[in-house]
């Protein structure tokens, strides 16, 4: 995964004036078209978009032509289009992948506001505005027009519409993803954001849409969905199994990259200045209900697979041993999980050390839960294996308020003094900025 990007702070998003055009001309929206070997269609869809821009939209606007590696007539169409048409520019790659032509023309756009679409145009361009009016206004930092929301009408084939559902199923089930349509060919993205996550999308096909969507939304970004009219081009040149087979590597490349934590979107969390969550509240620990909210959840899975880890040793081991191998395997996965999940610390580093200390705390736990079963046998001699559970379950009750107090406090401490408020925003965004 790529890292090396520029981690200055982001600005605080604003609303973009109708018309505006900076002083070397650059326009609020710049629409990219990536095309290969599209000599038949590509001039009737950039005048149609042409056409359509300069009736409804009330905004400066660029159509970008980005050629990917066309053998074709596609390069001389796009340079024809691009004398005619003023608003019109081409761009030619010498390699092939939309991925690539979009994250190249993207990065050197001067446009704060980056769309694209697909050549055929199965979109209805009525959707336009409303998909980049959230990014304009500053609302939103990505915008997807979606074929699967309840409002829109779609046209296409039994086969497609499986493999499109299919697929994003995929996505919610592996990497918990929650928007709803990742490789419909509309969306865009405000300039600022994209210089942040470009860098860190590998994929340069037909993947990328969709890598750089779980970023955004891991990292906390605010994607805005607009339903949309499409009818299926039954003469699209895509591979449908050649491109499913490569969206699932990319699937398991970006969720394994996610899961050891080795993208550092952290960075990205909270980007901006005018986020509410930096507005401190006096008498409040700042994170407590949501850290709160996680390590129950944690906890409870974590005593599901205590409980059952304990019931599987059990059947060959003594109550003493089943507890100790049960409880010291679940807090290995619980510290982890609490790690990432409850307190939000991410990448490797000090990884160790927490885990240590985690098994501090594991002792802890051990003593409390052994403790109890000790006192169970002494007072009951031979108690059932339904009364040892329901020992060990409040036992862990006990230890997990405690658990709760030591990770907060000793194991993943908030660094961040108390008394921030206003400021606290700004010092971890100054934080950020010196992080390369």
């Amino acid at each position: 995964m790529r890292t090396d990007s520029s981690w200055s702070t982001l600005p605080a998003r604003e609303h973009l004036l109708a018309g505006a055009v900076d002083a070397a001309g650059a326009p609020v929206l710049d629409v990219v078209v990536p095309v290969h070997n599209e000599e038949k269609d590509l001039e009737t869809c950039v005048l149609r978009l042409h056409d359509h821009l300069v009736r409804t939209f009330p905004y400066a606007f660029r159509i970008t032509v980005a050629d990917n590696a066309s053998t074709d007539r596609t390069p001389e169409v796009a340079a024809r289009l691009a004398q005619i048409l003023p608003r019109v520019r081409s761009y030619r790659l010498q390699e092939k992948g939309r991925g690539r032509a979009l994250r190249t023309v993207w990065s050197h756009s001067d446009a704060p506001v980056l769309a694209y679409m697909d050549v055929d145009l199965s979109t209805d361009l009525n959707a336009l505005l409303p998909l980049v009016a959230p990014l304009i206004s500053g609302h939103s930092d990505l915008a997807i027009g979606s074929r699967l929301a309840r409002s829109s009408r779609v046209v296409r084939g039994s086969k497609r519409e499986f493999i499109s559902r299919a697929y994003n199923l995929i996505l919610r089930s592996s990497l918990a993803a929650r928007f709803s349509d990742a490789q419909c060919g509309f969306k865009a993205i405000r300039q600022d954001v994209a210089q942040r996550l470009l860098p860190m999308v590998e994929d340069t096909g037909w993947f990328f849409d969709t890598e750089l969507l779980v970023l955004a939304e891991r990292a906390g970004l605010r994607i805005h969905e607009v339903p949309v009219d499409w009818i299926d081009d039954p003469d699209s040149t895509v591979h449908i199994v050649r491109t499913a087979t490569e969206d699932l590597k990319g699937v398991w490349r970006v969720g394994r990259a996610l899961a050891v934590g080795a993208l550092p979107l952290d960075r990205l969390t909270r980007p901006f200045g005018d986020d509410p969550r930096d507005r401190g509240l006096s008498g409040v620990p700042g994170g407590l209900a949501r850290q709160l909210v996680g390590f129950c959840v944690v906890g409870a899975l974590s005593t599901l697979f205590y409980l059952a880890l304990y019931s599987l040793f059990r059947l060959g081991t003594g109550p003493q041993i089943a507890n100790g191998g049960a409880l010291l395997v679940s807090a290995v996965a619980n510290t982890a999980a609490n790690r990432r999940l409850t307190f939000g610390v991410r990448g490797r580093g000090g990884v160790v050390r927490h885990q240590a200390q985690g098994l501090v705390v594991f002792a802890i736990g051990l003593a409390l839960t052994s403790g109890s079963l000790a006192a169970l046998g002494t007072t009951s001699g031979s108690p059932s294996h339904g009364t040892e559970l329901a020992v060990l379950i409040a036992a862990n009750l006990a230890a997990t308020v405690l658990r709760f107090l030591l990770f907060r406090a000793w194991v993943f401490p908030d660094r961040t003094p108390a008394a921030a408020t206003a400021g606290h925003a700004g010092d971890t965004h100054h934080e950020l900025g010196n992080v390369r």
